[in-house]
Protein backbone atom coordinates (compact mmCIF):
# COMPACT_ATOMS: atom_id res chain seq x y z
CA UNK A 1 0.00 0.00 0.00
CA UNK A 2 1.38 3.40 -0.97
CA UNK A 3 1.66 6.55 1.12
CA UNK A 4 2.63 10.20 0.65
CA UNK A 5 6.13 11.43 1.40
CA UNK A 6 8.33 14.42 0.66
CA UNK A 7 11.06 12.87 -1.46
CA UNK A 8 14.35 14.76 -1.58
CA UNK A 9 16.62 13.96 -4.53
CA UNK A 10 19.84 15.22 -6.10
CA UNK A 11 20.40 15.45 -9.85
CA UNK A 12 23.60 14.78 -11.78
CA UNK A 13 24.60 18.41 -11.40
CA UNK A 14 24.30 18.26 -7.62
CA UNK A 15 21.08 20.29 -7.35
CA UNK A 16 18.85 19.12 -4.49
CA UNK A 17 15.06 19.38 -4.79
CA UNK A 18 12.11 18.02 -2.79
CA UNK A 19 8.71 16.99 -4.15
CA UNK A 20 5.69 15.19 -2.72
CA UNK A 21 5.45 11.68 -4.14
CA UNK A 22 3.60 8.40 -3.63
CA UNK A 23 5.91 5.82 -2.03
CA UNK A 24 5.43 2.07 -1.87
CA UNK A 25 5.81 0.54 1.61
CA UNK A 26 8.35 -1.90 0.19
CA UNK A 27 10.67 1.08 -0.33
CA UNK A 28 10.90 1.77 3.41
CA UNK A 29 14.27 0.97 5.02
CA UNK A 30 14.78 -2.04 7.26
CA UNK A 31 13.37 -1.88 10.78
CA UNK A 32 11.21 -3.79 13.23
CA UNK A 33 8.53 -1.16 13.96
CA UNK A 34 6.35 0.61 11.38
CA UNK A 35 4.74 3.87 12.52
CA UNK A 36 1.85 5.83 11.03
CA UNK A 37 3.07 9.40 11.46
CA UNK A 38 0.70 12.01 12.85
CA UNK A 39 3.13 14.92 13.14
CA UNK A 40 6.74 15.76 12.38
CA UNK A 41 8.80 18.83 13.28
CA UNK A 42 10.97 21.31 11.42
CA UNK A 43 14.48 21.75 12.80
CA UNK A 44 17.68 23.42 11.63
CA UNK A 45 19.08 20.03 10.61
CA UNK A 46 15.97 19.43 8.51
CA UNK A 47 16.67 22.63 6.62
CA UNK A 48 20.16 21.33 5.86
CA UNK A 49 18.83 17.95 4.74
CA UNK A 50 16.21 19.52 2.47
CA UNK A 51 18.78 21.76 0.79
CA UNK A 52 21.73 19.37 0.68
CA UNK A 53 23.69 21.42 3.21
CA UNK A 54 26.15 20.14 5.78
CA UNK A 55 26.71 16.79 4.08
CA UNK A 56 24.15 15.18 6.40
CA UNK A 57 22.38 13.14 3.71
CA UNK A 58 24.57 10.42 2.20
CA UNK A 59 22.18 8.66 -0.16
CA UNK A 60 19.41 9.89 -2.46
CA UNK A 61 16.48 9.78 -2.88
CA UNK A 62 15.85 10.56 0.76
CA UNK A 63 13.03 11.32 3.20
CA UNK A 64 14.09 13.96 5.74
CA UNK A 65 12.55 14.74 9.13
CA UNK A 66 14.64 14.18 12.27
CA UNK A 67 11.68 13.83 14.65
CA UNK A 68 8.14 12.56 14.49
CA UNK A 69 5.29 11.21 16.60
CA UNK A 70 2.58 8.77 15.68
CA UNK A 71 0.97 5.37 16.22
CA UNK A 72 2.52 1.93 15.84
CA UNK A 73 1.12 0.23 12.74
CA UNK A 74 3.12 -2.97 13.08
CA UNK A 75 5.75 -4.18 15.53
CA UNK A 76 8.05 -7.18 15.57
CA UNK A 77 9.43 -6.03 18.93
CA UNK A 78 7.69 -6.98 22.18
CA UNK A 79 8.18 -3.52 23.65
CA UNK A 80 5.71 -1.93 21.24
CA UNK A 81 2.19 -2.95 20.26
CA UNK A 82 -0.12 -1.98 17.43
CA UNK A 83 -1.96 1.23 18.26
CA UNK A 84 0.63 2.46 20.78
CA UNK A 85 1.60 6.13 20.54
CA UNK A 86 5.34 6.77 20.22
CA UNK A 87 7.82 9.59 19.59
CA UNK A 88 11.19 9.48 17.86
CA UNK A 89 14.09 11.92 18.01
CA UNK A 90 17.73 11.46 17.11
CA UNK A 91 19.66 8.37 16.04
CA UNK A 92 20.41 10.15 12.73
CA UNK A 93 16.90 9.41 11.52
CA UNK A 94 16.12 11.95 8.81
CA UNK A 95 19.83 12.13 7.97
CA UNK A 96 21.24 8.68 7.12
CA UNK A 97 17.90 6.92 7.75
CA UNK A 98 14.56 7.90 6.21
CA UNK A 99 12.66 10.15 8.58
CA UNK A 100 9.36 11.78 9.40
CA UNK A 101 8.34 13.74 6.30
CA UNK A 102 6.00 10.97 5.23
CA UNK A 103 2.77 9.33 6.29
CA UNK A 104 4.70 6.25 7.38
CA UNK A 105 8.13 5.26 8.70
CA UNK A 106 9.92 2.02 9.53
CA UNK A 107 12.53 2.23 12.28
CA UNK A 108 14.48 0.30 14.90
CA UNK A 109 12.49 -0.14 18.13
CA UNK A 110 15.52 1.03 20.13
CA UNK A 111 15.07 4.52 18.68
CA UNK A 112 11.50 4.97 19.90
CA UNK A 113 10.14 6.26 23.19
CA UNK A 114 6.58 5.56 24.41
CA UNK A 115 4.58 8.78 24.45
CA UNK A 116 4.44 10.04 28.06
CA UNK A 117 1.03 10.20 29.69
CA UNK A 118 -0.50 13.64 29.32
CA UNK A 119 1.03 14.41 25.90
CA UNK A 120 -0.70 13.96 22.55
CA UNK A 121 1.30 13.19 19.42
CA UNK A 122 0.87 16.84 18.41
CA UNK A 123 2.11 17.98 21.83
CA UNK A 124 5.15 15.76 21.40
CA UNK A 125 6.08 17.57 18.18
CA UNK A 126 5.45 20.99 19.68
CA UNK A 127 8.24 19.87 22.02
CA UNK A 128 10.18 17.74 19.53
CA UNK A 129 13.96 17.55 19.34
CA UNK A 130 14.16 21.21 20.36
CA UNK A 131 12.30 20.71 23.61
CA UNK A 132 14.03 17.45 24.42
CA UNK A 133 17.40 19.15 23.96
CA UNK A 134 16.30 22.03 26.17
CA UNK A 135 15.26 19.67 28.96
CA UNK A 136 18.45 17.61 28.65
CA UNK A 137 20.35 20.89 29.07
CA UNK A 138 18.41 21.88 32.18
CA UNK A 139 18.90 18.43 33.72
CA UNK A 140 22.65 18.61 33.13
CA UNK A 141 22.91 22.13 34.55
CA UNK A 142 21.07 21.03 37.67
CA UNK A 143 23.36 18.02 38.00
CA UNK A 144 26.23 20.54 37.94
CA UNK A 145 24.72 22.33 40.93
CA UNK A 146 22.62 25.05 39.28
CA UNK A 147 19.27 25.87 40.92
CA UNK A 148 16.80 28.76 40.82
CA UNK A 149 18.63 30.23 43.82
CA UNK A 150 21.89 30.37 41.84
CA UNK A 151 20.88 33.46 39.89
CA UNK A 152 19.93 34.47 36.34
CA UNK A 153 20.23 31.91 33.53
CA UNK A 154 21.02 33.28 30.07
CA UNK A 155 19.37 31.56 27.10
CA UNK A 156 20.88 32.38 23.70
CA UNK A 157 19.10 32.01 20.38
CA UNK A 158 16.01 32.50 22.51
CA UNK A 159 13.57 33.07 19.64
CA UNK A 160 14.38 29.70 18.05
CA UNK A 161 12.91 26.32 18.92
CA UNK A 162 15.41 25.24 21.59
CA UNK A 163 15.78 28.70 23.05
CA UNK A 164 12.08 29.51 23.32
CA UNK A 165 11.23 26.16 24.93
CA UNK A 166 14.24 26.42 27.27
CA UNK A 167 12.99 29.86 28.30
CA UNK A 168 9.51 28.50 29.01
CA UNK A 169 10.76 25.43 30.89
CA UNK A 170 13.23 27.38 33.04
CA UNK A 171 10.57 29.93 33.97
CA UNK A 172 8.11 27.17 34.91
CA UNK A 173 10.80 25.62 37.11
CA UNK A 174 11.30 28.89 38.98
CA UNK A 175 14.42 30.26 37.29
CA UNK A 176 15.01 33.89 36.40
CA UNK A 177 15.72 33.91 32.65
CA UNK A 178 17.49 36.43 30.44
CA UNK A 179 16.66 35.76 26.79
CA UNK A 180 19.33 36.74 24.24
CA UNK A 181 18.21 37.13 20.64
CA UNK A 182 19.21 38.86 17.45
CA UNK A 183 15.52 39.37 16.66
CA UNK A 184 14.21 42.00 19.12
CA UNK A 185 10.75 41.88 17.50
CA UNK A 186 10.18 38.63 19.41
CA UNK A 187 10.92 40.16 22.82
CA UNK A 188 7.31 40.42 23.98
CA UNK A 189 6.63 36.80 23.01
CA UNK A 190 9.66 35.70 25.04
CA UNK A 191 8.49 37.72 28.03
CA UNK A 192 5.11 36.00 27.72
CA UNK A 193 6.94 32.67 28.01
CA UNK A 194 8.55 33.85 31.24
CA UNK A 195 11.74 35.70 30.30
CA UNK A 196 12.52 38.32 32.95
CA UNK A 197 14.68 40.37 30.57
CA UNK A 198 15.65 40.54 26.89
CA UNK A 199 19.27 40.90 25.79
CA UNK A 200 19.96 42.21 22.29
CA UNK A 201 22.59 40.01 20.63
CA UNK A 202 24.20 42.87 18.73
CA UNK A 203 24.56 44.95 21.88
CA UNK A 204 25.88 41.92 23.76
CA UNK A 205 28.60 41.29 21.17
CA UNK A 206 29.42 45.00 20.82
CA UNK A 207 30.67 45.24 24.41
CA UNK A 208 34.49 45.48 24.55
CA UNK A 209 36.17 42.10 24.90
CA UNK A 210 38.25 41.36 27.97
CA UNK A 211 39.97 38.14 29.02
CA UNK A 212 37.50 37.98 31.92
CA UNK A 213 34.37 40.13 32.12
CA UNK A 214 31.99 41.10 34.90
CA UNK A 215 30.11 38.05 36.17
CA UNK A 216 26.45 38.35 35.13
CA UNK A 217 24.97 34.86 34.74
CA UNK A 218 24.65 31.86 37.03
CA UNK A 219 24.46 29.60 33.98
CA UNK A 220 23.59 29.61 30.30
CA UNK A 221 21.95 27.43 27.68
CA UNK A 222 23.64 28.25 24.38
CA UNK A 223 22.30 27.15 21.00
CA UNK A 224 24.40 29.63 19.00
CA UNK A 225 28.08 28.85 19.58
CA UNK A 226 30.78 30.94 17.91
CA UNK A 227 31.38 34.45 19.24
CA UNK A 228 28.32 34.35 21.51
CA UNK A 229 29.55 31.30 23.42
CA UNK A 230 33.09 32.65 23.63
CA UNK A 231 31.87 35.90 25.17
CA UNK A 232 29.28 34.51 27.57
CA UNK A 233 31.79 32.10 29.10
CA UNK A 234 33.70 35.15 30.37
CA UNK A 235 30.54 36.43 32.11
CA UNK A 236 29.54 33.31 34.06
CA UNK A 237 29.50 33.51 37.86
CA UNK A 238 31.93 31.60 40.02
CA UNK A 239 30.96 27.91 39.99
CA UNK A 240 28.52 28.43 37.12
CA UNK A 241 27.93 26.23 34.09
CA UNK A 242 27.11 26.52 30.40
CA UNK A 243 25.21 23.93 28.36
CA UNK A 244 26.43 24.09 24.75
CA UNK A 245 24.13 22.51 22.16
CA UNK A 246 24.30 24.36 18.84
CA UNK A 247 26.57 26.00 16.30
CA UNK A 248 24.36 28.28 14.21
CA UNK A 249 26.86 31.07 14.96
CA UNK A 250 29.88 28.98 14.03
CA UNK A 251 31.93 26.05 15.30
CA UNK A 252 34.95 28.06 16.44
CA UNK A 253 35.34 28.73 20.16
CA UNK A 254 37.45 31.82 20.84
CA UNK A 255 38.02 32.05 24.58
CA UNK A 256 40.73 31.51 27.19
CA UNK A 257 41.23 29.36 30.26
CA UNK A 258 40.53 32.05 32.88
CA UNK A 259 36.77 31.38 33.22
CA UNK A 260 37.63 27.76 33.98
CA UNK A 261 40.60 28.15 36.32
CA UNK A 262 39.65 31.40 38.11
CA UNK A 263 35.87 30.99 38.31
CA UNK A 264 35.51 27.22 38.10
CA UNK A 265 33.08 27.45 35.18
CA UNK A 266 31.89 24.15 33.69
CA UNK A 267 31.23 23.80 29.94
CA UNK A 268 28.78 20.96 29.27
CA UNK A 269 28.25 19.52 25.81
CA UNK A 270 24.66 18.46 25.06
CA UNK A 271 23.97 15.77 22.45
CA UNK A 272 20.37 14.84 21.76
CA UNK A 273 21.09 12.32 18.99
CA UNK A 274 22.60 9.36 20.82
CA UNK A 275 21.17 9.84 24.31
CA UNK A 276 20.57 6.58 26.23
CA UNK A 277 16.99 5.36 26.56
CA UNK A 278 16.74 5.99 30.32
CA UNK A 279 17.90 9.59 29.91
CA UNK A 280 15.34 10.19 27.17
CA UNK A 281 12.53 8.69 29.21
CA UNK A 282 13.42 10.87 32.22
CA UNK A 283 13.57 14.02 30.09
CA UNK A 284 10.26 13.33 28.31
CA UNK A 285 8.55 12.60 31.62
CA UNK A 286 9.76 15.87 33.11
CA UNK A 287 8.63 17.72 29.99
CA UNK A 288 5.14 16.20 30.32
CA UNK A 289 5.01 17.36 33.94
CA UNK A 290 6.43 20.86 33.33
CA UNK A 291 5.84 22.28 29.87
CA UNK A 292 2.73 24.43 29.32
CA UNK A 293 1.72 23.50 25.76
CA UNK A 294 -1.18 25.97 25.70
CA UNK A 295 0.99 28.92 26.76
CA UNK A 296 3.40 28.13 23.94
CA UNK A 297 0.62 27.90 21.36
CA UNK A 298 1.20 31.31 19.75
CA UNK A 299 4.69 30.18 18.73
CA UNK A 300 3.45 27.10 16.84
CA UNK A 301 2.69 27.03 13.11
CA UNK A 302 1.36 24.06 11.11
CA UNK A 303 2.30 23.30 7.49
CA UNK A 304 1.87 20.45 5.01
CA UNK A 305 4.51 18.48 3.12
CA UNK A 306 4.21 20.81 0.11
CA UNK A 307 5.26 23.81 2.21
CA UNK A 308 8.37 22.18 3.65
CA UNK A 309 10.98 23.14 1.01
CA UNK A 310 10.28 26.86 1.52
CA UNK A 311 10.16 26.44 5.31
CA UNK A 312 13.52 24.65 5.19
CA UNK A 313 15.05 27.69 3.50
CA UNK A 314 13.46 29.97 6.08
CA UNK A 315 14.82 28.14 9.11
CA UNK A 316 18.35 28.25 7.67
CA UNK A 317 17.97 32.00 7.12
CA UNK A 318 16.90 32.52 10.76
CA UNK A 319 13.38 33.50 9.75
CA UNK A 320 11.53 30.92 11.89
CA UNK A 321 10.60 31.59 15.49
CA UNK A 322 9.14 28.97 17.81
CA UNK A 323 8.12 25.63 16.32
CA UNK A 324 6.81 24.56 12.93
CA UNK A 325 4.75 21.35 12.89
CA UNK A 326 4.38 19.23 9.76
CA UNK A 327 1.16 17.40 8.89
CA UNK A 328 2.09 14.58 6.50
CA UNK A 329 -1.56 13.69 5.71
Amino acid sequence: MGFRALLTDRDAGGKVTSTVAEIDEASLPAGNVTVDIDWAGLNYKDGLCLTGGGGLVRNYPHVAGIDFAGTVRHSADDRYAEGQEVVLTGWRVGEVQWGGYAERARVNADWLVPLPQGLSTRDAMVVGTAGLTAMLSINRLEAAGISPESGVVLVTGAAGGVGSIATALLARLGYSVAALSGRPQHGEALKALGAASIVDRNEFLAQPDKVLESARWAAAIDSVGGKVLGKLLKQINYGGAVASLGNAGGIELNTNVLPFILRGVTLIGIDSVMQPYATRIAAWQRIAETFDIAAYGKLVREIGLEELPAAGEQILAGEINGRVLVRPH
